[in-house]
């Protein structure tokens, strides 16, 4: 095997490692005081990283010429896809946590830095090739993300949220691992490739164990139901930046790697557990919907909104084909717009003393005292219900439409309707800001970074968005084929 190729591959993994290691030692040696700069010095390794990935996606790398490490890892097209939505998320998350963090007097060093080695193990997921470098590369960034969602130690709910996460995420990680041994158990190798190659001539009752146990695992994940619990009240609990992180970062890295298991490793046996993610698929949109309309918190609200979305694209891989997994793709960058744009606007709601202002009732009346921030957060909470002409519309038509060709039209007809329960609760919020008697709780003043990112979410998910139609779809069209290449 040729090594300087294959770390020529993995040039982005190890541009991360190396960075977060001298990061780690700069916060070791400079302390908190440094956390800006090592904040600011973080944002430029992802921005780097990005530089080195984005070739591989417009060029449509694909084939035997991506595997590195004995086809260990894959620096294909699909995985620079998801790779440059991640880079892109952890970003987001970084630029936004200083404010937040300044007003407990809680920035850390080691913040910035958890967030690199999180995204480094979210890069590994999406390039595994492999059952052992999947869980690599997953534990890494969950023992990243238990500390991050306990970061704010001040707060009781952070704590709350750290604990919970962890034990549900030591849960699923078992479910994980029994299921990957019995895989391995069943099939005799631990490589997608090898996987694929044997359940090709059948699968055996112990193999169709694994493969659930596996996806099961992964939807918890994905907080997909029924494996949803932990989210409603780790989004809330975790500090809003963090929760900006949860529900963009690893969600694409979860999505992408069932997407690499399931039309990859299991993608043989497509009919086995078609019926699973059609299941989970529909129950993650209903329950999603019916699970936000009682909700106050805006935090808990877009927590449910997050397992309602995740059930419209798993739609796309019940699919099982090459437009689906394109549609999936396409669904997970308008999704990570509106996720960030949506967050953001929720950090901006401050009162006069600079505490985080999170029930929607104290948003009454906000397009008049904060006319801006209402306007934005409509326009993202309209898009998220999928209304026409913003763009969140154009991810659900493709999944459906995805659904449709594949044959699957009782699916998408059921998956339509139930999008009508989701609207209520998206158009609850702007009722509340736009025709409520104010409540004027929204004062505090915002920095330039939360605008920028506001403003750019907004324009994305607005109609311009679909000038982008073309040029997003050729790149998931290149990763999608990527991915079936590879299988």
């Amino acid at each position: 095997m040729d090594y300087s190729l294959s770390l020529r591959l993995v040039a982005p993994e190890v541009l991360l490692s190396v960075g977060g290691l001298i990061l780690l030692l700069a916060a070791a040696w400079m302390g908190d005081k440094a956390s800006k700069a090592i904040s600011i010095a973080s944002v430029a390794v992802l921005v780097a990283a990005a530089a080195l990935t984005a070739p591989v996606l417009c060029g449509g790398n694909a084939g035997a010429g991506t595997e590195a490490f004995f086809g260990q890892m894959r620096a294909d097209a699909f995985a620079a896809f998801a790779k440059m939505l991640i880079y892109a998320a952890g970003a987001a998350s970084l630029m936004i946590a200083p404010r937040f963090f300044d007003r407990w007097n809680a920035m850390r060093a080691e913040y910035p830095v958890l967030i690199v080695f999180a995204v480094l193990g979210m890069s590994i997921m999406v390039s595994a090739g492999d059952l052992m470098t999947l869980y690599i590369g997953l534990e890494m960034n969950s023992l990243a993300a238990y500390v991050l969602a306990a970061f704010l130690r001040v707060d009781s709910r952070s704590e709350e949220a750290g604990l919970k996460y962890f034990v549900l995420g030591a849960l699923a990680s078992g479910i994980l691992l029994y299921g990957m041994s019995l895989t391995y158990g069943f099939t005799g190798t631990t490589s997608f490739a090898g996987i694929r190659a044997v359940l090709e001539s059948g699968m055996s009752t112990g193999a169709l164990f694994g493969v659930i146990f596996v996806l099961a695992g992964l939807a918890f994940k994905i907080a997909a139901v029924p494996f949803h619990m932990w989210t409603p009240d780790v989004y809330e609990g975790a500090p809003t930046p963090v929760t900006t992180f949860f529900a963009t970062a690893p969600k694409v890295a979860a999505v992408a790697l069932l997407m690499r298991v399931s039309l990859d490793a299991f993608g043989a046996q497509s009919d086995a557990w078609r019926q699973v993610v059609t299941f989970a698929a529909l129950a993650s949109i209903v329950v999603g919907a019916l699970g936000a309309i009682g909700q106050d918190n805006i935090k808990r609200l877009l927590a449910y909104s997050s397992i309602n979305n995740v059930g419209f694209i798993l739609v796309g891989l019940a699919a099982a084909t090459p437009e689906g997994a394109s549609a999936m793709l396409v669904y997970l960058a308008i999704y990570v717009a509106m996720s960030v744009g949506s967050f953001v606007a929720v950090l901006m709601l401050r009162d006069a003393d600079g505490n985080q202002v999170e029930s929607i009732t104290d948003m009454a009346g906000l397009s008049r005292t904060s006319p801006a921030i209402a306007w934005c957060l409509l326009l993202l909470m309209l898009s998220l219900a999928g209304i026409p002409p913003l763009f969140g519309f154009w991810g659900k038509l493709v999944v459906f439409q995805a659904a449709v060709d594949a044959g699957m039209i009782a699916i998408a007809t059921i998956a339509i309707a139930a999008s009508v329960i989701g609207a209520f609760y998206y158009l609850k919020v702007g009722k509340v800001m736009f025709f409520d008697e104010p409540a004027d709780k929204v004062k505090g003043p915002n920095d330039w970074a939360h605008w920028a990112l506001l403003v750019v979410s907004t324009v994305f998910i607005s109609p311009l968005g679909y000038l982008l139609t073309g040029w997003l779809g050729g790149l998931a069209d290149k990763a999608s084929a990527a991915l079936f290449l590879a299988a």
